[in-house]
């Protein structure tokens, strides 16, 4: 009886040790409850169609305007350079000077011939005169006048052909300073003093011109027979040819301070790659885009009256790799929806089907709640755009 008496009394103080642990079981329950009633704060967009100018960007390299090999158009001896490697040149600059000794004996030989073909013209033409004058006068046959007025007129070809002669010497002499044919940079020299150059083979320098400039761009023809049709169908509105802007996005990500404009899009498609050529005309007064620089160009094609866009981050990829958002529906709980997007520009993606006016999808604080939850949406802010922009734009460079 004492045994069953002190076991009781065990049990009794087992029971109240575990009091304090029984009764903290129920606060797990209260914590669940507290968060269930949680409605985190989530930043949001409302969609608002506007019109947008739909930009495409497309992979270029710079050429220039003009490009000119300079080549001697007599041969001889390189006696002279009388430019700076890499500077500018106006045409008609000399560039150098061939040895022009040659050139000015043979000037000395043409004029000399020149002179003799004269004095033999002024004899057959006094003898002419003569012939004539005895002819009129019963004294000579007229086959004695007719052979004095043929010897007339070939000694005054022969002064003529004598003319040509003395002008072909001159030219030559002429040619001995080579002069730059168009405005540009000349490049490096390519010979010296000394070098013997042979005509129309040897070159010297080259020269480009840089300002204005081209960027040479490509652009797949499924590309642009999808915009074609788009036009077609009214769904994008065309550019007027005075208002298209055509922009240059450098290697380093910094896009060029002087707007271009488009000359033209090729005729032809590249059978091995598909692509189309469309060349831009920029502006490039100090030279800072240089031939054969790689860049990127933004061309306006269109313009969509009813755009939808939303921020890049806003634009979720589930499973299967499709694109979703998470939009707010009026109740304020979060609903899961498919887009389909187009293209990205200026941090924005255009969507092109699951969105309509009025939407508010979310944009912030995606790590805050679940499909189906209960949020408080926030209005997010152009300032936090812009700084979306910046960061996105620092983490691509």
């Amino acid at each position: 009886m004492t045994g069953l008496r002190a076991q009781s009394a065990g049990i009794v103080l087992m029971l109240a040790a575990m009091a304090p642990l029984l009764g903290g079981c129920d606060q797990p329950t209260s914590a669940v409850a507290a968060a269930q009633t949680f409605e985190p704060d989530v930043s949001i967009v409302t969609i608002k169609p506007q019109s947008r100018a739909l930009v495409r960007e497309l992979p270029g390299r710079v050429a220039p305007t003009r490009v000119s090999d300079v080549r001697p158009r007599v041969s001889g001896i390189v006696i002279e350079r009388t430019f700076s490697q890499g500077g500018e040149v106006k045409a008609g600059d000399p560039l150098y000077r061939i040895d022009p000794r040659p050139f000015e004996v043979e000037v000395q030989s043409s004029e000399a011939a020149l002179a003799k073909a004269i004095a033999a013209f002024e004899q057959a033409s006094q003898q002419a005169r003569r012939i004539a004058l005895l002819t009129s006068q019963h004294a000579t046959s007229e086959a004695e006048n007719e052979k004095a007025n043929g010897a007339m007129r070939q000694a005054e070809a022969e002064v003529e052909g004598r003319k040509a002669e003395v002008a072909r010497a001159r030219l030559n002499l002429s040619y001995a300073t080579i002069r730059a044919p168009i405005d540009g940079v000349v490049g490096a020299a390519l010979v010296s003093e000394g070098a013997l150059v042979v005509q129309n083979e040897t070159n010297l320098a080259t020269i480009q011109q840089l300002d204005p400039i081209y960027a040479d761009f490509t652009q797949s023809v499924a590309e642009l027979n999808h915009l074609r049709r788009s036009l077609e169908r009214g769904e994008l509105d065309r550019i007027a040819p005075d208002a298209a802007r055509v922009r240059l996005v450098l290697d380093d990500g910094a896009v060029y301070a002087a707007p271009g404009k488009l000359l033209f899009s090729d005729a032809k498609v590249d059978a091995h790659t598909g692509q189309v050529t469309l060349r831009g005309e920029f502006p490039n007064p100090r030279r800072e885009l240089l031939p054969g620089m790689y860049v990127r160009v933004l061309i306006e094609q269109g313009i969509d009256t009813d755009a939808i866009a939303v921020p890049q981050q806003a634009i979720q990829r589930n499973g299967g790799g499709g694109s979703e958002v998470f939009v707010v529906k009026d109740d304020n709980r979060v609903a899961v929806q498919s887009v389909r997007t187009g293209s990205v520009q200026d941090g924005q993606w255009f969507v092109i089907e699951g969105l309509k006016a009025g939407d508010k999808v979310v944009v912030e604080g995606f790590q805050k709640f679940a499909a189906g939850d209960k949020v408080r949406p926030q209005s997010w802010t152009e300032a936090d755009a812009s700084a979306e922009l910046r960061r996105t734009k620092h983490v691509q460079r």
